[in-house]
């Protein structure tokens, strides 16, 4: 590991979030309301524990984990499933693999520069957000 994370970061670009959201099974008024958001994300990083805080008008989500170790993740906020997930650092990148009853399921967060980058997967559909560093 040799990037921080650590941060608070503001929604700049949201690419295919419609098709991710039908790949988790979000419903049709729930994905209306989510895809107009600009959600802020706050990271702390403390050594190899995270906490990752997801903030909107709509919902909050928050996820705590330790790299390396398996985690029981409640994606409450989100899809409201119940899945094992495990982060670790492959270079530069964090990267989430998650298991439970949807398939390739998982996300990546990587810097560049001043935009913090997420790759959200579930089924064969891919969102990619980027995050701008709030001042």
């Amino acid at each position: 590991m040799s990037v921080s994370l650590g941060g608070t970061w503001n929604l700049v670009s949201n690419d295919n979030f419609e098709g991710y959201m039908v790949a988790l099974g979000i419903d049709f008024a729930t994905r209306k309301i989510a895809s107009k958001l600009k959600p802020q994300k706050v990271i702390k990083q403390e050594g190899d524990a995270f906490t990752i805080q997801t903030f909107s008008t709509f919902r909050n989500y928050e996820c705590s984990f330790k790299i390396g170790e398996e985690f029981k993740d409640v994606t409450k906020g989100l899809d409201n499933r119940t899945c094992q997930s495990v982060v670790n650092w492959i270079d530069d990148r964090l990267v989430c693999v998650q298991r439970g009853e949807k398939k390739n399921r998982g996300w990546t967060h990587w810097v560049e520069g001043d935009e913090l980058h997420l790759e959200l997967t579930c089924e064969d559909q891919v969102c990619k957000q980027v995050y701008k560093r709030a001042q």
